[in-house]
């Protein structure tokens, strides 16, 4: 089972509470994207950041002083949002850790897709973003974070229709890969887009029930998807029918409201 978070806006560098244990996979991309920022004048960045002038001078002044390869912090301790707050990796005993180095993957609009323990810099570029010069992001990334997700190797095409049809007629069936969503919308499209038929692709929605529809809270959504991670790996959860059993923050999973592909966690009044 794999497990597919959002990245955070906010970010800081912290070389001494835990080290990294590896590089980005996709380090040569993020430099690509680095070079292409570095070109844009501060009002050119600062349009495609929609920030104000003091977050957009600290993140121009990031991408000209940036160095991918010295003075990293691991991904997980990196990102300071909310989201992360709650699953306060920097306390995870050793079996957290490995679980979360095994299962979790942070998906990024830069880095493309990061193992918790990856060594990072501070940045800002959104998988939304309009990047002219390096094309829409979710083109220039393409199939890449799908393949990375799922393991599956890179030089082998997503199939098509026909080529399924042959591969099972050879009995070559590929084994589906189990991917547990907790990331927003704008992140989880670029797995979602390249999902193969036997792949298993599971949303976690936390939500409310308003006007008879259930409805997500930003800031409640991402605190209990932080509390979800902590949770999967204090129980080195790997299946998940398991997960039903999350009570956190006030939540209770909704059996009526559930399907096989959507798990729905109500949050309970008052």
């Amino acid at each position: 089972m794999r497990i597919i978070i959002s990245p955070a806006k906010k970010m800081n560098v912290d070389t001494d509470t835990l080290a990294p244990e590896g590089m980005p996979a996709f380090l040569e991309e993020a430099e690509q994207l680095m070079e292409w920022m570095r070109r844009l004048s501060f009002e050119e960045a600062k349009a495609l950041w929609k920030c104000n002038d003091r977050i957009a001078e600290q993140n121009y002044r990031r991408f000209q002083e940036m160095d991918l390869r010295r003075n990293l912090t691991p991904a997980v301790i990196a990102y300071e949002g909310i989201q992360y707050q709650y699953m306060a990796p920097a306390v995870f005993g050793g079996a957290e850790a490995a679980y979360i180095q095994e299962h979790l993957r942070i998906l990024s609009g830069f880095y493309g897709v990061l193992k918790p323990f990856d060594g990072v810099v501070p940045y800002r570029l959104e998988m939304q973003a309009k990047a002219s010069e390096a094309g829409d992001l979710y083109k220039f990334w393409g199939e890449k974070l799908y393949r990375e997700v799922t393991d599956r190797d890179r030089g082998t095409p997503v199939c098509g229709s026909g080529e399924k049809d042959s591969m099972q007629q050879k009995g070559e069936r590929r084994k589906g890969a189990l991917i547990l969503n907790l990331a927003s919308k704008e992140y989880s499209r670029c797995i979602e887009r390249y999902l193969q038929p036997e792949d298993v692709f599971l949303t976690v929605t936390f939500g409310e029930v308003i006007g008879g529809k259930v409805k997500q809270k930003g800031t409640f959504a991402k605190m209990a998807r932080g509390e979800m991670v902590r949770y999967l790996a204090e129980h080195q959860m790997e299946e998940p029918d398991g997960i039903k059993g999350f009570d956190r923050l006030g939540y209770y999973f909704s059996e009526s409201l559930s399907t096989e592909k959507e798990y729905v966690f109500l949050k309970q009044e008052g």
